[in-house]
């Protein structure tokens, strides 16, 4: 069982990391935004059985959960750290081959979306990590990348604003004439 070592506040008033001592992946992420999305996620499951919380996103030593922005934090930090020391590690978990660009954009034959990728893992997605949440590229319509922000950045509005616009900016080094949208 998981020990909380930490409990850190995200950029986004309504998301909470916790640190753990160990990991209940190794590298593998998992993100849901829904009870219905968490199936057979016994972690997942336990956290959106509590009232509020509206996303959960884990990886390795660390677990993300946003809340609907209607409960008190010391009230709801309470309810969630049970269901989280009692969390069982998943070391062989598979990764989600979706998790971070999804099926249509892998199968895009547009250049642009691999060399996009490359520059998000390199450049976007440790900071968003660090901050409690990930991104998904959704795919490249015409000259359009559609993204969606995961965790902590769902709904952030650093994420939807400020940083939005510097991957904008990073992406039009690839091609000036590509606009973002969050999705």
């Amino acid at each position: 069982m998981p020990k909380i070592k930490e409990i850190e506040r995200t950029p986004n008033p309504d998301a909470m990391r916790f640190v753990l001592d160990e990991p209940l992946t190794q590298g593998v992420t998992k993100s849901f935004e829904s009870a219905s999305e968490a199936g057979d996620d016994d972690l997942a499951t336990s956290l959106f059985a509590i009232d509020h919380v509206i996303n959960v996103y884990y990886v390795d030593k660390y677990v993300t959960v946003t809340q609907d922005g209607e409960a008190v934090w010391s009230d709801l930090l309470r309810k969630l750290a049970p269901p989280i020391r009692e969390a069982k590690p998943k070391l062989d978990a598979e990764e989600d081959e979706n998790v971070h660009v999804s099926q249509e954009a892998k199968e895009s034959d547009d250049p642009r979306l691999q060399q996009i990728n490359q520059m998000l893992d390199e450049q976007v997605r440790p900071y968003l990590l660090a901050d409690g949440g990930g991104l998904k590229v959704l795919g490249l319509d015409e000259n359009t990348l559609k993204v969606h922000y995961q965790g902590a950045c769902g709904t952030c509005p650093t994420a939807t604003t400020g940083t939005l616009y510097a991957i904008e900016s990073m992406v039009k080094r690839i091609d000036p004439n590509i606009t973002v949208e969050n999705v």
